[in-house]
């Protein structure tokens, strides 16, 4: 049931302070409060993924010349709090020291056991690894329609995960989203 999913809070608390930069925390209140949005403590646990979903569909409605500027700089922060909170230290040296095949191998597995925590109800998936390509069926984040993939902020935190880790100049590209239409959203994650 996609009302009792959860999503983990960085996919709202990564906004605030780009969005703070972007439109002023005034109107970054009124933002949240035309979503339907609480701001999460900073210790927030996991957040309904409906809750996630609308800041994210607001962003889009109410800021569309800047949403995929606001959803890259989120996506790129919260792909930092995970290296520098989530994937221990250790890990992250072995990851680098292996080499880059067998890197992104290792990196992808860790994403798709952790998928849960920002896929909430969708499913994520690797479909292959020439070229390495993955995708979530159901991205509670991508359920509006668009005329264009949406899904810029899981690109950048997969973009800072994958240069940090594997290969430093990675390209991650949406080529299909479920807000156009496609039956998943599918990243093509190459090294550069």
């Amino acid at each position: 049931m996609a009302e009792l999913a959860r999503i983990g809070p960085n996919a709202i608390l990564q906004h605030l302070p780009v969005l703070d930069g972007e439109i002023g925390e005034r109107l970054r209140g009124a933002l949240l409060y035309r979503a339907g949005v609480e701001e999460p403590s900073a210790d927030a646990g996991m957040l309904p993924e409906h809750e996630v979903a609308r800041l994210h569909r607001a962003v889009r409605l109410f800021l569309p010349d800047r949403f995929a500027r606001i959803q890259r700089a989120a996506g790129l922060a919260t792909g930092d709090y995970i290296l520098a909170h989530r994937i221990p230290r250790a890990a992250q040296h072995l990851i680098r020291a292996l080499p880059a095949w067998a890197a992104a191998r290792v990196l992808t597995a860790a994403i798709a056991r952790h998928s849960w925590t920002f896929a909430g109800s969708g499913r994520f998936r690797i479909c292959g690894f020439h070229p390495l390509t993955v995708e979530i069926i159901g991205n509670p984040l991508a359920r509006h329609s668009a005329d264009a993939p949406i899904c810029d902020w899981h690109v950048a935190v997969f973009e800072r995960l994958y240069a940090a880790l594997v290969w430093p100049e990675v390209r991650v590209l949406e080529v299909e989203c479920s807000a156009e239409g496609a039956p998943a959203c599918r990243f093509v994650i190459t090294p550069g």
